[in-house]
């Protein structure tokens, strides 16, 4: 993680949580040993840095959603592009100034895809912030007709 200049915690205490989610394809040969390699590294460099979020994995697509302070959430997606084990990287939501975090406890975790569904329901219930509440309709709506749908269906 060092390859980008990643700010402590405690130096990014006043800046908004910002939230960044994207999709990528697996590198060929991604396997269960892979992704807990990938989990375990998240939860051990993301708390440090004030990031928090899940990651899904099914049919050979990544979905991930990070948040926190914007710089480190941003030299954490750079990170991630520039990971052999990622190709074809699109963001495909980014916003600034969420004040509550969707996932306030998970440093990072590994979500079946076959339930993402319901953890998006569950975090679309328990937000207070009408911006986080509007991404996951949009979320979930996405993964019922558009690109993401397959990762529900693995």
């Amino acid at each position: 993680m060092d390859a980008v200049h990643l700010l402590q915690d405690d130096e990014g205490l006043d800046q908004a949580i910002h939230n960044l989610v994207y999709c990528s394809r697996a590198a060929p040969g991604m396997d269960d040993d892979s992704i807990s390699r990938i989990i375990a590294t998240a939860k051990h460099h993301n708390p440090r840095f004030g990031i928090t979020g899940l990651l899904v994995f099914g049919s050979g697509i990544f979905f991930q959603w990070l948040e926190g302070p914007r710089d480190n959430v941003t030299s954490l997606l750079k990170i991630i592009t520039a990971d052999p084990r990622h190709t074809d990287v699109v963001v495909l939501r980014e916003e600034n100034e969420i004040r509550d975090r969707l996932f306030p406890d998970w440093g990072m975790e590994l979500v079946e895809a076959a339930d993402i569904r319901d953890v998006l329901n569950d975090a679309k219930q328990e937000a207070t912030d009408t911006k986080q509440k509007k991404v996951l309709a949009e979320m979930l709506d996405e993964l019922n007709t558009g690109s993401l749908q397959r990762l529900s269906k693995s």
